[in-house]
């Protein structure tokens, strides 16, 4: 199994690590178009095998995408990250050129890659390289639910003062400080609903909270987030390559299903060995349906900034 990421930053560069660790990948390419800058980052990961116990080869190359040829999944993590005050939405202008040069290299070179897009704005990038590569729509997938419902997990655990291995819960809808849909009402503690436990006033905070997560984090750094993004791409990955059937909120392109058509959303996913097996269309309250809608609109109005 040979995975390829592109982009040697931060989220990149974690990703990598965190596959490595998990010992399911014969190889990792890392590529970035600064010079030795994946080379770099490779080396010093793989100065961690012994100590961390794994056989995972981390390749380094700089902008040579023909030693990336074959593989079998690649993730776009190239771009520029955000910083304070700003919305994914405003990265646009920059990372839409950046997403389809990266995504048509790849494919050249790995022509039944499934891709896995994580730079911002995330749905409307994975638009873009449905609309700009031709790849089946199951193997073009957006990570950003998986990221958003690892945060709303973290803020359930906070507000229950419960292990986070007790708690079960699911961000929808656009990877947008305005546009997620976390499922309170669908959230759980050992199969029991939070409610039971927490107020109405308090799930809201608990909404809101995970709405923000990763500007809140982007304050505090004075750069994105890493370490979460890397895992929740990493976990992505790990359910394809080992086609363990695993149900994450990924953006996908619907054609129909929750009412929408022709936009890539976060959507409860089943992946697997083709990418996306399964759309699963779970039953939401009209207020979440409602809530969904809205935050397609917005999702909307982004994919029409693009120059496609």
């Amino acid at each position: 199994m040979k995975v390829t990421i592109v982009g040697a930053g931060a989220v990149g560069a974690s990703c990598a690590e965190y596959i490595a660790i998990k010992d399911f990948a014969s190889e990792v390419v890392l590529l970035d178009i600064k010079e030795g800058y994946a080379e770099g980052k490779a080396m010093d990961l793989m100065q961690c095998a012994s100590l961390n116990g794994f056989d995972t080869k981390i390749t380094g190359v700089t902008n040579d995408y023909s030693k990336t040829a074959g593989s079998d999944i690649a993730v776009i993590t190239s771009g520029i990250p955000r910083k304070p005050g700003m919305t994914r939405e405003e990265l646009i202008g920059i990372n839409a050129g950046i997403v389809k040069s990266v995504a048509e290299s790849l494919v050249a070179e790995s022509p039944n890659v499934i891709l896995i897009v994580v730079s911002n704005p995330m749905d409307t990038m994975t638009y873009l390289a449905h609309k700009a590569i031709d790849l089946p729509k199951n193997k073009i997938i957006g990570m950003g639910g998986a990221l958003d419902s690892a945060r709303f997990k973290y803020r359930l655990a906070e507000a229950l003062e419960a292990p986070i291995s007790d708690v079960d819960g699911m961000v929808i809808g656009g990877h947008s400080d305005v546009g997620m849909v976390p499922l309170t009402a669908h959230a759980t503690r050992n199969s029991v609903k939070v409610s039971e436990f927490l107020s109405e006033e308090r799930l809201n905070q608990v909404m809101e909270d995970t709405k923000v997560g990763g500007a809140t984090l982007t304050k505090l750094l004075g750069t994105s987030a890493w370490y979460a993004p890397g895992a929740a791409v990493s976990a992505l990955v790990q359910a394809i390559a080992c086609d363990q059937k695993k149900m994450f909120p990924c953006s996908a392109l619907l054609e129909g299903e929750f009412g929408l058509n022709d936009l890539c959303i976060g959507v409860p996913v089943i992946l697997g060995r083709n990418g996306i097996e399964k759309i699963v269309e779970i039953e939401l309250s009209e207020a979440e349906k409602t809530k969904l809608h809205t935050s397609a609109e917005g999702v909307k109005k982004t994919n029409g900034l693009l120059e496609l």
